[in-house]
């Protein structure tokens, strides 16, 4: 229990609670392991839970009937997923999906509810968390928008790519395609247009970051 607290404590949903407090929502809180590729939560089914990412990656996604794909996010350690699904509607709006072995902390929807009825501190903190959410919606249509793909994948990197610290996925191009909306053969060339500008590096399978000023001014942020 006391390894779960401690992890509590550093969500934004539980942020500003007792430590009595914490201990107390300990009881509604459960761990769910998962590999690679495993579903956890697939479109349209019933939005049972919502979930914390202990360690390794969710992709938040969407499928087209094509069978297209729409990444709209990368849940890391510290982060949830189903918010909204789980705070306002009873289905599932997307699929999360495990890049890599994963570990979770989840809480089921009517415990949930609980909390936020005994609790109002998680309910502002949960008004919070969802107005990232459409915070980082915001920026998807403004990228799609407003930035050439060269500069959608320069601002992906600066993200994604990391600087060392902290567990961040490795990102394939098909993954990378899927998140700013382009065919993989268009982050292919973005890739390579970026390292011509001396910004990245590219090493067997692997983008390294050289110049992170530079690639900042590619991705169009002062």
């Amino acid at each position: 229990m006391a390894v779960k607290v401690e992890f509590l404590r550093s969500i934004p949903y539980f942020a500003g609670l007792s430590d009595s407090e914490i201990e107390s929502l300990g009881r509604y809180v459960f761990e769910k392991k998962a590999e690679r590729g495993e579903i956890l939560s697939f479109e349209g089914e019933p939005a049972d839970a919502l979930y914390f990412v202990i360690a390794g990656a969710v992709k938040v996604f969407k499928t087209s009937a094509d069978g297209k794909e729409q990444i709209f996010h990368i849940i890391r350690p510290g982060d949830s997923f189903n918010d909204v699904s789980v705070l306002s509607v009873n289905a599932n709006l997307v699929s999360a999906e495990a890049m890599g072995t994963v570990v979770l902390n989840a809480i089921k929807k009517n415990d949930l509810e609980v909390i936020l009825r005994e609790h109002p501190k998680v309910a502002l903190n949960a008004i919070q968390v969802l107005s990232r959410r459409v915070q980082e919606l915001v920026s998807l249509v403004e990228n799609f928008s407003f930035r050439h793909v060269t500069s959608r994948v320069a601002k992906m990197l600066l993200e994604y790519a990391g600087d060392g610290v902290g567990e961040r996925p490795r990102l394939t191009q098909q993954e990378m395609a899927a998140m700013i909306g382009t065919a993989r053969e268009m982050v292919g060339r973005s890739l390579k247009n970026l390292e011509a500008e001396g910004a990245i590096r590219l090493e067997r399978n692997r983008v390294i970051i050289t110049d992170q000023q530079a690639l900042r001014k590619l991705a169009g942020i002062a």
